[in-house]
């Protein structure tokens, strides 16, 4: 039935492990948003720096509470308090560093009266007996200096990023992200925004997949070659010699005039058959050099190519994109999948947790593709599933 999505997935991680070991680049906080760490980041400093306290309250030493307390001076946040005096409790702000000789916080709605005096001259709170330790957070408690607290590859989302700023980083070191050529091929495309002539059709490759791969973090620039002359594809590959990727839609099947076959005819390229359903014809190999992957031209199985072939090994060898979360899900419906296929089908969650099919198995239905936020994956030993079976989704 033709080569496994797994084995193809497989020579798609040969072809680019080289690209995970091009040399860091130091970025702002800002401009590492969805990429992958480079490096183990091992924390410059603890987190919390400085014993500091969880509520406003009073800082108190435990072992003096349960009784009335001279008040001492206020501690706001960011002030370097005096130690706390026997006898005494310090009126302190949320997250300001506790006094030496302070091992507690008691809060204010606790304290009697539950209120922060005008003045401390001769005032007195009464404040319950605490334990220590309570309501403070103790330095070091989240984040120890010297810990690893990131490990190299992990995507840099918005918590990752916020650690670092906690930390007091400006730079990390990143993989930087893949620049892309996307080629999109075919005698039969028309430019956007031009009426059709009888026989063409509107490039939506182009479109599809460089929105795709930014989307998920990497540079993409698309290219149509509205020809089936091999020059003009070779022309086309050639302009885009300094991308790390060379991916091209359309020419790889079966059919007189696949253009993208003959014009790789003398390069380091395979053309193969997967045993999947979209995106069943493929190519792989090299272009002087550049890395090249060639997915079919009908939109949604360049686009299934993309999300089932590509991005998991990108996942994996780079830490970005981010993988696609995967579920086991009920099926909303039957369905009938080919036998020695792995099919792929559009979806949509439903809010019962079931997934919805979207549209048919055709390769050509954008429109069920713009509807759907799932994919269902039916292995290639399954040829029919019942409504409220099981079955492997991912979600978009």
């Amino acid at each position: 039935m033709g080569t496994s999505v797994e084995a193809h997935r497989t020579a798609i991680r040969s072809l680019l492990a080289p690209l995970a070991e091009r040399p860091p680049q130091a970025r702002s906080l800002s401009e590492s948003l969805g990429l992958a760490l480079a490096n183990d980041l091992v924390a410059p400093a603890s987190l919390p720096p400085f014993d500091n306290s969880q509520m406003d309250g009073f800082a108190v030493r435990s072992q003096e509470s349960g009784r009335e307390l001279a008040v001492a001076a206020s501690i706001p946040a960011g002030a370097v308090p005096a130690p706390l005096a026997s006898g005494h409790a310090a009126p302190i702000m949320t997250g300001a560093m506790l006094p030496a000789g302070a091992d507690a916080v008691v809060p204010i709605e606790r304290a009697d009266p539950p209120s922060f005096p005008d003045t401390v001259d001769h005032a007195r709170v009464a404040l319950p007996a605490v334990e220590p330790g309570t309501f403070v957070r103790r330095a070091g408690s989240d984040v120890r200096a010297g810990a690893v607290v990131l490990r190299a590859g992990t995507r840099l989302g918005a918590a990752q990023l916020g650690l670092a700023a906690g930390l007091g980083i400006a730079q990390l070191p990143v993989r930087a992200p893949l620049r892309v050529a996307v080629v999109s091929t075919g005698a039969e495309l028309a430019p956007l925004g031009e009426p059709l002539r009888p026989g063409q059709i509107h490039d939506a490759n182009g479109t599809l997949l460089t929105a795709a791969l930014r989307e998920a973090g990497l540079e993409a620039q698309a290219t149509a070659v509205r020809s089936d002359e091999p020059g003009d594809l070779l022309a086309a590959l050639a302009d885009a010699a300094g991308a790390h990727l060379i991916i091209t839609t359309g020419g790889v099947s079966k059919g007189a005039f696949e253009a993208t076959k003959l014009a790789l005819a003398e390069h380091d390229v395979d053309f193969v058959h997967l045993a999947m359903q979209p995106g069943g014809p493929q190519g792989i190999g090299s272009i002087d050099g550049v890395p090249f992957l060639g997915f079919p031209g009908n939109p949604v199985s360049s686009w299934v190519s993309w999300e089932v072939l590509l991005r998991p090994v990108l996942s994996e060898l780079l830490g970005a994109p981010a993988p696609r979360p995967r579920l086991n899900l009920p099926l909303a419906e039957p369905l009938d999948s080919p036998e020695g296929k792995l099919q792929v089908r559009r979806a949509r969650l439903r809010p019962d947790g079931s997934a919805e099919l979207v549209g048919g198995p055709g390769s050509h239905l954008l429109g069920a593709l713009a509807e759907s936020n799932a994919l269902v994956l039916v292995p290639e030993h399954v040829t029919r599933l019942s409504a409220g079976d099981d079955v492997e989704v991912w979600l978009l």
